[in-house]
Protein backbone atom coordinates (compact mmCIF):
# COMPACT_ATOMS: atom_id res chain seq x y z
CA UNK A 1 0.00 0.00 0.00
CA UNK A 2 1.20 3.30 -1.17
CA UNK A 3 3.43 5.06 -3.40
CA UNK A 4 6.96 3.80 -2.05
CA UNK A 5 8.82 5.63 -4.46
CA UNK A 6 12.40 5.00 -2.77
CA UNK A 7 13.67 8.49 -3.26
CA UNK A 8 16.17 8.27 -1.10
CA UNK A 9 18.05 5.33 -3.42
CA UNK A 10 18.65 7.98 -5.83
CA UNK A 11 20.68 10.16 -3.28
CA UNK A 12 22.00 7.18 -1.40
CA UNK A 13 25.42 7.20 -4.45
CA UNK A 14 26.21 10.85 -2.85
CA UNK A 15 27.21 8.90 0.77
CA UNK A 16 29.41 6.03 -1.04
CA UNK A 17 32.64 7.55 0.81
CA UNK A 18 30.54 8.53 4.44
CA UNK A 19 32.07 5.53 6.26
CA UNK A 20 30.59 7.40 9.58
CA UNK A 21 27.10 7.34 8.30
CA UNK A 22 26.94 11.31 9.96
CA UNK A 23 25.86 12.53 6.11
CA UNK A 24 23.30 10.32 6.17
CA UNK A 25 21.60 11.06 9.31
CA UNK A 26 22.62 14.72 8.90
CA UNK A 27 20.97 14.90 5.65
CA UNK A 28 17.86 12.76 7.05
CA UNK A 29 17.35 15.36 9.79
CA UNK A 30 17.76 18.28 7.72
CA UNK A 31 14.93 16.39 5.42
CA UNK A 32 12.59 15.83 8.42
CA UNK A 33 12.82 19.66 9.93
CA UNK A 34 12.04 21.18 6.42
CA UNK A 35 9.56 18.52 5.66
CA UNK A 36 7.54 19.35 9.00
CA UNK A 37 8.34 23.38 8.76
CA UNK A 38 7.42 23.20 4.94
CA UNK A 39 3.62 21.30 5.73
CA UNK A 40 3.11 23.43 8.72
CA UNK A 41 3.25 26.38 6.72
CA UNK A 42 0.35 24.75 4.51
CA UNK A 43 -1.47 23.69 7.17
CA UNK A 44 -1.45 26.92 9.34
CA UNK A 45 -3.53 27.99 5.92
CA UNK A 46 -6.31 26.18 6.49
CA UNK A 47 -6.22 26.57 10.24
CA UNK A 48 -4.72 23.82 11.51
CA UNK A 49 -2.19 23.58 14.61
CA UNK A 50 1.43 22.69 13.06
CA UNK A 51 1.39 19.50 15.20
CA UNK A 52 -0.96 18.15 12.56
CA UNK A 53 1.53 19.44 9.16
CA UNK A 54 4.43 17.84 11.14
CA UNK A 55 2.89 14.06 11.52
CA UNK A 56 1.47 14.75 8.04
CA UNK A 57 4.90 15.69 6.93
CA UNK A 58 6.53 12.42 8.22
CA UNK A 59 3.70 10.36 6.64
CA UNK A 60 4.53 11.90 2.79
CA UNK A 61 8.51 11.38 3.37
CA UNK A 62 7.78 7.80 4.95
CA UNK A 63 8.34 4.75 3.80
CA UNK A 64 5.03 4.59 1.94
CA UNK A 65 4.85 7.96 -0.07
CA UNK A 66 8.03 9.43 -0.87
CA UNK A 67 10.06 7.03 0.95
CA UNK A 68 13.24 10.34 1.34
CA UNK A 69 14.33 8.96 4.83
CA UNK A 70 15.60 5.42 5.09
CA UNK A 71 14.28 3.08 7.52
CA UNK A 72 17.15 1.87 9.41
CA UNK A 73 17.08 5.37 10.46
CA UNK A 74 13.45 6.01 11.71
CA UNK A 75 14.56 3.10 13.69
CA UNK A 76 18.02 4.85 14.71
CA UNK A 77 16.22 7.56 15.96
CA UNK A 78 13.54 5.70 18.60
CA UNK A 79 15.62 7.63 20.99
CA UNK A 80 13.93 11.20 20.14
CA UNK A 81 10.52 9.84 21.63
CA UNK A 82 12.26 9.42 24.97
CA UNK A 83 14.10 13.32 24.88
CA UNK A 84 10.92 14.95 23.93
CA UNK A 85 8.43 13.16 26.14
CA UNK A 86 10.63 13.72 29.00
CA UNK A 87 10.54 17.98 28.17
CA UNK A 88 6.94 17.67 27.99
CA UNK A 89 6.88 15.72 31.08
CA UNK A 90 8.95 18.16 32.67
CA UNK A 91 7.22 20.95 31.37
CA UNK A 92 3.41 19.54 32.65
CA UNK A 93 4.96 19.26 36.37
CA UNK A 94 4.66 23.20 36.15
CA UNK A 95 0.75 23.04 36.45
CA UNK A 96 0.70 21.47 39.67
CA UNK A 97 1.59 23.96 41.66
CA UNK A 98 0.34 23.75 45.51
CA UNK A 99 -2.13 26.63 45.10
CA UNK A 100 -3.44 25.49 41.72
CA UNK A 101 -3.75 21.65 43.48
CA UNK A 102 -5.79 23.05 46.10
CA UNK A 103 -7.99 25.03 43.93
CA UNK A 104 -8.82 22.02 41.66
CA UNK A 105 -7.34 18.70 42.99
CA UNK A 106 -10.41 17.00 43.85
CA UNK A 107 -12.26 17.81 41.15
CA UNK A 108 -9.37 17.23 38.66
CA UNK A 109 -8.76 13.40 40.18
CA UNK A 110 -12.77 12.95 40.05
CA UNK A 111 -12.74 14.03 36.04
CA UNK A 112 -9.58 12.05 35.61
CA UNK A 113 -10.91 8.69 37.21
CA UNK A 114 -14.37 8.79 35.36
CA UNK A 115 -12.86 9.52 31.80
CA UNK A 116 -9.87 6.85 31.86
CA UNK A 117 -11.90 4.47 34.01
CA UNK A 118 -15.68 4.63 31.67
CA UNK A 119 -12.58 4.73 27.96
CA UNK A 120 -10.88 1.37 29.29
CA UNK A 121 -13.81 -0.24 30.52
CA UNK A 122 -15.69 0.25 27.43
CA UNK A 123 -12.73 -0.79 24.99
CA UNK A 124 -12.17 -3.64 27.29
CA UNK A 125 -15.80 -5.10 27.38
CA UNK A 126 -16.26 -4.12 23.57
CA UNK A 127 -12.55 -6.16 22.90
CA UNK A 128 -14.44 -9.27 24.66
CA UNK A 129 -17.91 -9.20 23.91
CA UNK A 130 -17.85 -8.04 20.30
CA UNK A 131 -15.00 -9.50 18.96
CA UNK A 132 -14.60 -12.76 21.49
CA UNK A 133 -11.40 -11.94 22.10
CA UNK A 134 -9.07 -13.25 25.52
CA UNK A 135 -9.51 -11.64 27.99
CA UNK A 136 -5.39 -11.04 28.39
CA UNK A 137 -6.36 -8.44 25.14
CA UNK A 138 -9.28 -7.09 25.99
CA UNK A 139 -7.25 -5.84 29.48
CA UNK A 140 -3.76 -5.07 27.45
CA UNK A 141 -6.01 -2.76 25.09
CA UNK A 142 -7.94 -1.20 27.49
CA UNK A 143 -5.29 0.10 29.94
CA UNK A 144 -3.55 1.63 27.23
CA UNK A 145 -6.91 3.20 25.74
CA UNK A 146 -6.75 5.23 29.31
CA UNK A 147 -3.06 7.37 28.28
CA UNK A 148 -3.15 10.26 26.75
CA UNK A 149 -0.50 12.12 24.65
CA UNK A 150 0.51 15.33 26.67
CA UNK A 151 3.03 16.38 23.37
CA UNK A 152 0.60 17.15 20.91
CA UNK A 153 -1.64 19.14 23.59
CA UNK A 154 0.75 21.09 24.96
CA UNK A 155 2.28 22.01 21.94
CA UNK A 156 -0.79 23.22 20.45
CA UNK A 157 -1.20 25.31 23.77
CA UNK A 158 2.07 26.86 23.54
CA UNK A 159 1.01 27.56 19.92
CA UNK A 160 -1.96 29.94 20.97
CA UNK A 161 -0.16 30.90 24.37
CA UNK A 162 -3.08 29.24 26.08
CA UNK A 163 -3.79 30.17 29.79
CA UNK A 164 -6.52 30.14 32.06
CA UNK A 165 -8.55 27.73 34.59
CA UNK A 166 -9.15 25.69 31.82
CA UNK A 167 -5.55 25.06 30.14
CA UNK A 168 -4.36 24.22 34.25
CA UNK A 169 -6.95 21.62 34.31
CA UNK A 170 -6.72 19.90 31.37
CA UNK A 171 -2.68 19.50 31.74
CA UNK A 172 -3.86 18.34 35.32
CA UNK A 173 -5.93 15.70 34.03
CA UNK A 174 -3.32 14.96 30.66
CA UNK A 175 -1.09 14.15 33.71
CA UNK A 176 -2.92 11.94 36.48
CA UNK A 177 -4.08 9.65 32.86
CA UNK A 178 -0.75 8.77 32.51
CA UNK A 179 -0.69 8.14 36.08
CA UNK A 180 -3.59 5.96 36.04
CA UNK A 181 -2.32 4.14 32.34
CA UNK A 182 0.74 3.15 33.86
CA UNK A 183 -0.46 1.80 36.80
CA UNK A 184 -3.52 -0.06 35.41
CA UNK A 185 -0.92 -1.46 32.52
CA UNK A 186 1.65 -2.50 35.20
CA UNK A 187 -1.13 -4.60 36.78
CA UNK A 188 -2.33 -5.83 33.17
CA UNK A 189 0.68 -6.84 31.86
CA UNK A 190 1.86 -8.55 34.83
CA UNK A 191 -1.61 -10.57 34.70
CA UNK A 192 -1.01 -11.69 31.45
CA UNK A 193 2.56 -12.42 31.93
CA UNK A 194 1.41 -14.89 35.26
CA UNK A 195 -0.94 -16.02 32.51
CA UNK A 196 1.40 -17.46 30.43
CA UNK A 197 3.42 -18.35 33.09
CA UNK A 198 4.46 -21.50 35.18
CA UNK A 199 2.95 -20.87 38.26
CA UNK A 200 0.37 -17.76 36.97
CA UNK A 201 0.01 -14.44 38.03
CA UNK A 202 1.93 -13.98 41.59
CA UNK A 203 1.19 -10.84 43.64
CA UNK A 204 4.74 -9.80 43.99
CA UNK A 205 4.85 -9.33 40.04
CA UNK A 206 2.37 -6.76 40.68
CA UNK A 207 3.53 -4.63 43.52
CA UNK A 208 7.56 -4.50 41.81
CA UNK A 209 6.83 -2.79 39.04
CA UNK A 210 4.68 -0.29 41.12
CA UNK A 211 7.30 0.19 43.25
CA UNK A 212 9.86 0.96 40.63
CA UNK A 213 7.85 3.53 39.55
CA UNK A 214 7.04 5.27 42.86
CA UNK A 215 10.73 5.46 43.58
CA UNK A 216 11.26 6.91 40.58
CA UNK A 217 8.69 9.64 41.59
CA UNK A 218 10.60 10.25 44.33
CA UNK A 219 13.82 10.71 42.75
CA UNK A 220 12.12 12.78 40.06
CA UNK A 221 11.07 15.04 43.34
CA UNK A 222 14.61 15.09 44.79
CA UNK A 223 16.04 16.38 41.44
CA UNK A 224 13.83 19.06 41.53
CA UNK A 225 15.15 20.39 45.00
CA UNK A 226 18.90 19.72 43.85
CA UNK A 227 18.44 21.20 40.79
CA UNK A 228 17.49 24.49 42.77
CA UNK A 229 20.39 24.14 44.51
CA UNK A 230 22.40 23.77 41.20
CA UNK A 231 21.11 26.52 39.12
CA UNK A 232 20.96 29.30 41.75
CA UNK A 233 23.22 32.43 40.58
CA UNK A 234 23.62 30.84 37.30
CA UNK A 235 23.70 32.44 33.50
CA UNK A 236 20.87 31.58 31.38
CA UNK A 237 22.77 29.05 29.32
CA UNK A 238 24.03 27.07 32.26
CA UNK A 239 20.85 27.02 33.89
CA UNK A 240 19.61 25.33 30.45
CA UNK A 241 22.47 22.97 30.23
CA UNK A 242 21.98 21.56 33.80
CA UNK A 243 18.34 21.03 33.54
CA UNK A 244 18.91 19.10 30.47
CA UNK A 245 21.89 17.10 31.68
CA UNK A 246 19.27 15.96 34.58
CA UNK A 247 16.63 15.72 32.02
CA UNK A 248 18.91 12.95 30.30
CA UNK A 249 20.12 11.36 33.33
CA UNK A 250 16.65 10.80 35.07
CA UNK A 251 15.24 9.33 31.37
CA UNK A 252 18.47 7.47 30.54
CA UNK A 253 18.39 5.77 34.02
CA UNK A 254 14.51 4.72 33.46
CA UNK A 255 15.27 3.05 30.24
CA UNK A 256 17.98 1.21 31.73
CA UNK A 257 15.84 -0.39 34.44
CA UNK A 258 12.55 -0.33 32.13
CA UNK A 259 10.44 2.64 34.04
CA UNK A 260 8.48 5.02 32.11
CA UNK A 261 10.18 8.33 32.65
CA UNK A 262 7.90 10.21 32.73
CA UNK A 263 6.24 10.26 36.05
CA UNK A 264 9.48 10.44 37.41
CA UNK A 265 9.72 14.67 34.93
CA UNK A 266 6.46 15.08 35.70
CA UNK A 267 7.93 15.24 39.90
CA UNK A 268 10.88 16.71 38.68
CA UNK A 269 9.02 19.75 37.22
CA UNK A 270 6.45 19.59 39.95
CA UNK A 271 8.96 19.56 42.85
CA UNK A 272 11.23 22.65 41.08
CA UNK A 273 8.08 24.77 40.58
CA UNK A 274 6.88 24.47 44.06
CA UNK A 275 10.06 24.93 45.63
CA UNK A 276 11.38 27.88 43.81
CA UNK A 277 8.41 29.57 41.87
CA UNK A 278 10.26 30.05 39.11
CA UNK A 279 8.80 30.22 35.81
CA UNK A 280 11.85 31.42 33.68
CA UNK A 281 13.22 28.11 33.56
CA UNK A 282 10.60 26.61 31.92
CA UNK A 283 10.20 29.47 29.30
CA UNK A 284 14.07 29.02 28.81
CA UNK A 285 13.31 24.79 28.10
CA UNK A 286 10.70 25.75 25.79
CA UNK A 287 12.71 28.15 23.62
CA UNK A 288 15.05 24.99 23.24
CA UNK A 289 12.31 22.38 22.13
CA UNK A 290 11.04 23.70 18.99
CA UNK A 291 13.28 21.70 16.78
CA UNK A 292 13.10 18.64 18.76
CA UNK A 293 9.37 18.41 18.98
CA UNK A 294 9.22 19.05 15.83
CA UNK A 295 11.17 15.65 14.94
CA UNK A 296 9.37 14.10 17.48
CA UNK A 297 5.62 14.59 15.40
CA UNK A 298 7.35 14.01 12.03
CA UNK A 299 8.91 10.84 13.54
CA UNK A 300 5.38 9.69 14.30
CA UNK A 301 4.18 10.38 10.26
CA UNK A 302 7.46 8.51 9.38
CA UNK A 303 6.38 5.54 11.77
CA UNK A 304 2.63 5.31 10.06
CA UNK A 305 2.06 1.73 8.41
CA UNK A 306 -0.14 2.32 6.26
CA UNK A 307 -0.72 -1.03 5.27
CA UNK A 308 -2.00 -1.62 9.08
CA UNK A 309 -4.91 0.15 8.53
CA UNK A 310 -5.68 -3.15 6.30
CA UNK A 311 -4.94 -5.68 8.87
CA UNK A 312 -7.07 -4.35 12.07
CA UNK A 313 -9.95 -4.08 10.27
CA UNK A 314 -13.16 -3.61 12.25
CA UNK A 315 -11.09 -4.19 15.91
CA UNK A 316 -9.39 -0.83 15.18
CA UNK A 317 -12.60 1.48 14.18
CA UNK A 318 -14.33 0.33 17.71
CA UNK A 319 -11.41 1.00 19.92
CA UNK A 320 -11.00 4.18 18.22
CA UNK A 321 -14.30 5.00 18.75
CA UNK A 322 -15.02 3.35 22.05
CA UNK A 323 -11.92 5.67 23.38
CA UNK A 324 -13.33 8.59 22.01
CA UNK A 325 -16.71 8.04 23.38
CA UNK A 326 -15.40 6.94 26.75
CA UNK A 327 -12.95 10.36 27.14
CA UNK A 328 -15.62 12.62 26.02
CA UNK A 329 -18.89 11.28 27.79
CA UNK A 330 -16.34 10.44 31.07
CA UNK A 331 -15.45 14.07 31.32
CA UNK A 332 -18.54 15.40 30.81
CA UNK A 333 -19.52 13.22 33.66
CA UNK A 334 -17.52 13.29 36.33
CA UNK A 335 -17.43 17.43 35.47
CA UNK A 336 -21.18 17.26 36.05
CA UNK A 337 -20.42 15.53 39.47
CA UNK A 338 -18.30 18.05 41.00
CA UNK A 339 -20.53 20.69 39.00
CA UNK A 340 -17.40 22.39 37.15
CA UNK A 341 -17.61 25.05 34.83
CA UNK A 342 -20.02 24.49 31.32
CA UNK A 343 -16.52 25.13 29.60
CA UNK A 344 -14.69 22.25 31.29
CA UNK A 345 -18.09 20.13 30.97
CA UNK A 346 -18.63 20.53 27.44
CA UNK A 347 -14.68 20.64 25.64
CA UNK A 348 -12.48 19.20 28.07
CA UNK A 349 -12.89 15.92 26.81
CA UNK A 350 -11.83 17.17 23.39
CA UNK A 351 -8.07 17.62 24.61
CA UNK A 352 -8.24 14.41 26.00
CA UNK A 353 -7.65 12.79 22.25
CA UNK A 354 -4.40 12.38 21.50
CA UNK A 355 -2.45 9.28 22.20
CA UNK A 356 0.88 8.58 20.94
CA UNK A 357 4.21 8.30 23.34
CA UNK A 358 3.62 6.54 26.17
CA UNK A 359 0.84 4.43 24.14
CA UNK A 360 3.19 3.17 21.53
CA UNK A 361 5.56 2.43 24.45
CA UNK A 362 3.53 0.22 26.25
CA UNK A 363 1.99 -1.07 23.24
CA UNK A 364 5.65 -3.12 22.76
CA UNK A 365 5.71 -4.12 25.84
CA UNK A 366 2.04 -5.30 25.26
CA UNK A 367 3.20 -7.01 22.04
CA UNK A 368 6.28 -9.31 23.73
CA UNK A 369 3.45 -10.45 26.34
CA UNK A 370 1.16 -11.80 23.99
CA UNK A 371 3.85 -12.98 21.75
CA UNK A 372 3.26 -16.38 20.77
CA UNK A 373 -0.41 -16.38 20.78
CA UNK A 374 -3.21 -16.33 18.21
CA UNK A 375 -7.01 -15.64 17.59
CA UNK A 376 -9.43 -17.91 16.13
CA UNK A 377 -8.49 -16.95 12.79
CA UNK A 378 -4.79 -17.95 13.48
CA UNK A 379 -3.61 -14.27 13.88
CA UNK A 380 -0.74 -13.53 15.77
CA UNK A 381 -2.32 -11.74 18.83
CA UNK A 382 0.72 -9.65 19.41
CA UNK A 383 1.28 -8.35 15.97
CA UNK A 384 -2.68 -7.14 15.83
CA UNK A 385 -2.38 -5.55 19.12
CA UNK A 386 0.86 -3.49 18.03
CA UNK A 387 -0.82 -2.43 14.97
CA UNK A 388 -4.44 -1.02 16.33
CA UNK A 389 -2.30 1.09 18.85
CA UNK A 390 -0.04 2.61 16.22
CA UNK A 391 -2.69 3.37 13.69
CA UNK A 392 -5.11 4.43 16.20
CA UNK A 393 -2.78 6.37 18.01
CA UNK A 394 -1.36 8.54 14.96
CA UNK A 395 -4.78 9.21 13.68
CA UNK A 396 -5.64 10.80 17.26
CA UNK A 397 -2.71 12.04 16.96
CA UNK A 398 -3.73 13.38 13.87
CA UNK A 399 -7.25 14.67 14.94
CA UNK A 400 -6.48 15.24 18.22
CA UNK A 401 -4.22 18.65 18.06
CA UNK A 402 -7.37 20.12 15.82
CA UNK A 403 -9.74 19.29 18.50
CA UNK A 404 -7.64 20.64 20.95
CA UNK A 405 -7.44 24.01 19.13
CA UNK A 406 -11.19 23.58 19.10
CA UNK A 407 -11.26 23.38 22.46
CA UNK A 408 -8.75 25.79 23.90
CA UNK A 409 -10.23 28.27 21.96
CA UNK A 410 -14.05 27.76 23.41
CA UNK A 411 -12.95 27.73 26.56
CA UNK A 412 -11.86 31.62 26.26
CA UNK A 413 -8.13 30.96 27.37
CA UNK A 414 -5.86 32.28 24.52
CA UNK A 415 -5.40 35.94 25.31
CA UNK A 416 -5.21 37.26 21.86
CA UNK A 417 -8.76 35.27 21.28
CA UNK A 418 -12.64 35.75 22.76
CA UNK A 419 -15.71 33.37 21.39
CA UNK A 420 -17.97 35.64 20.90
CA UNK A 421 -20.42 33.96 23.32
CA UNK A 422 -18.35 34.67 26.03
CA UNK A 423 -18.53 37.87 25.17
CA UNK A 424 -22.41 38.48 25.30
CA UNK A 425 -22.35 39.49 21.85
CA UNK A 426 -24.33 36.48 20.16
CA UNK A 427 -25.76 32.92 21.14
CA UNK A 428 -23.66 29.89 22.17
CA UNK A 429 -24.27 27.59 18.87
CA UNK A 430 -21.94 30.27 17.61
CA UNK A 431 -18.66 29.74 17.52
CA UNK A 432 -16.62 32.58 15.83
CA UNK A 433 -13.59 33.56 17.58
CA UNK A 434 -12.79 37.45 17.77
CA UNK A 435 -9.45 38.95 17.91
CA UNK A 436 -8.83 40.82 20.80
CA UNK A 437 -5.62 42.25 19.94
CA UNK A 438 -2.71 42.13 17.63
CA UNK A 439 0.98 41.34 17.52
CA UNK A 440 3.51 40.40 15.27
CA UNK A 441 5.01 36.84 14.95
CA UNK A 442 5.05 33.73 13.02
CA UNK A 443 2.40 32.54 15.33
CA UNK A 444 -0.73 34.92 14.77
CA UNK A 445 -3.89 33.44 13.74
CA UNK A 446 -5.54 36.32 12.33
CA UNK A 447 -9.37 36.29 12.11
CA UNK A 448 -9.94 32.78 13.30
CA UNK A 449 -13.18 31.25 12.58
CA UNK A 450 -13.77 27.53 13.67
CA UNK A 451 -16.86 26.42 11.45
CA UNK A 452 -19.54 24.27 13.79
Amino acid sequence: MGLNLKLHEYYSDFFKFDTSGVGRILVAVCIMLFAGYGLSRLTKLIRLPNVTGYIVAGVLIGPFVLDLVPQDLILGMSFLSNIALSFIAFGIGKFFKKDVIKKGGPKVLVISLSETLLAGVLVTLATKFIFGLQWDFALLLGAIATATAPASTMQTINQYKAKGEFVDTLLQVVAIDNVICLLLFTVAIAIVQGNYGSGGTQVMDVIWPLIFNIIFIAVGFLFGVILSYLIKGRGESNRLIILVAMLFLLTGAGSLLGVSPLLSCMAFGASYINFTKDDELFKQLNSFTPPIMLLFFVLSGLRMDLSAFLSIGLIGIVYFAMRFVGKYFGVFGGASIVKSEKTTRNYLGLGLIPQAGVAIALAFMGQQALKGTADADGKDLGVLFMNIVLVASLLYEMVGPVLAKFAIFRSGNVPDYTPKRLRGEKPVADVELIPMSHSEGDEDEDNIVIPQ
